[in-house]
């Protein structure tokens, strides 16, 4: 294993930020896989769950079991990380600029549908070399205006490159869930089983850029640009895996969670063990992104939550109750969409707007963007 540092601000800003990357195996030997942890630095599992694999990676290295290269970011938003108000975290934002540090990445695609013209083959393979060599001159082209966009810039650009793509989060309060693009549903299928999610939400374009998008979306937007004539192969598996919730911070959760992820990367490939692990039964099939329920409050009031977190629920279930507390007035949120209750708000007073939680459907209703904010 070595450390990598690579330097975020410049003199001027006021600030020393650095990013920290461990790499383990060699380039080149095989897949690449790419791992990082709190892009939102306020969800804190994923962090610890890099400790996990940092141990189980060097021991990999040390006796010969890991076959290619793992590149490990066990912190990766060292700005969002130093940003607190009045005590409490704050990582989700940046708060100089007021953008989502998991929103706006380079979408390399555009530039590689002018600089791939004429070059691309009959052969997938050759495709997909030429295709990843593309993609780091276009990222290494991003001209970062600000400390938040110079941190983008080096994550997609350890990334972009990969086989294999996680971005461990986490949501308020959740089961485990992952985002992955729809062409990537049958090859997410071990490590939905191996972490047991209990939903798997899957979209073409989820809007506004988050980074597992960034990562993968390139090969099918490519694929369907240039056609059968020159194959460009679903190269990179990317995927957003929600590591339950914000709260959900234990030794034992970590070791369930690392041990579920190698466990994936053995079946990938990317580690050579005596026996593979076996592959649990699923608890979920993916769901169009497009089929999310959110619900939200109708007006102010103490939250009752009512269904427990991956509780399937039909049409029409009582989720929570909001109570008016002056009045004493109750409205009762009800899901229009059968589905898994699979995240919801940890706030017991909301606003007017404010998040109460939200639904796995297997009918897509809803376009535009489709992440939370």
């Amino acid at each position: 294993m070595h450390a990598q540092r690579h330097q975020i601000s410049r003199p001027e800003s006021g600030g020393n930020y650095q990013l920290s990357s461990f790499h383990f195996g060699k380039p080149g030997s095989g897949k690449k896989v790419y791992i990082q942890a709190a892009l939102h630095a306020d969800e804190v599992p994923g962090m610890l769950v890099a400790q996990f694999l940092r141990t189980a990676l060097l021991a990999a290295e040390a006796d010969g079991s890991l076959v290619g290269e793992v590149v490990l970011v066990p912190a990766a938003n060292p700005l969002g990380l130093a940003q607190a108000i009045i005590g409490a975290p704050f990582g989700r934002f940046d708060l100089s600029t007021g953008t989502n540090f998991n929103r706006t990445y380079k979408h390399v695609a555009a530039d590689l549908k002018i600089s791939l013209a004429g070059k691309l083959t009959a052969d997938p393979a050759a495709n997909t070399a030429l295709v990843r060599q593309h993609a780091l001159a276009s990222v290494a082209s991003w001209h970062a205006a600000t400390d938040a966009e110079a941190l983008k810039k080096i994550l997609l650009g350890l990334a972009i490159d990969a086989d294999i793509v996680l971005d461990l989060h986490c949501d308020n309060e959740a089961v485990i869930h992952l985002y992955t693009g729809t062409p990537l549903a049958a090859a997410i299928a071990p490590l939905t089983a191996l972490l047991q999610a209990h939903a798997v939400l899957l979209a073409l374009e989820a809007g506004e850029e988050p980074f597992d998008e960034a990562c993968s979306r390139l090969w099918w937007d490519l694929a369907a640009h240039f056609g059968e004539a020159t194959p460009i192969p679903m190269a990179c598996l990317s995927t957003t895996v929600e590591l339950r919730g914000e709260m959900d911070v234990s030794y034992e959760l970590a070791a369930h969670d690392a041990q579920a992820l190698i466990a994936f990367l053995a079946h990938s490939g990317v580690l050579r063990l005596a026996q593979l692990p076996p592959l649990p039964t699923p608890l979920c099939q993916p769901t169009p992104l497009e089929g999310v329920e959110p619900l939200v409050a109708p007006h102010a009031g103490v939250l009752v939550l009512r269904q427990p977190l991956g509780a399937t629920l039909a049409a029409g279930t009582a989720v929570a109750d909001l109570i008016d507390p002056v009045s004493g007035a109750v409205t009762t949120v009800c899901n229009t969409v059968p589905g898994v209750l699979f995240a919801r708000t940890a706030h017991r007073h909301l606003l007017r707007g404010m998040a109460i939680g939200k639904i796995a459907g297997a009918t897509a209703f809803r376009a535009g963007k489709l992440l939370s904010q």
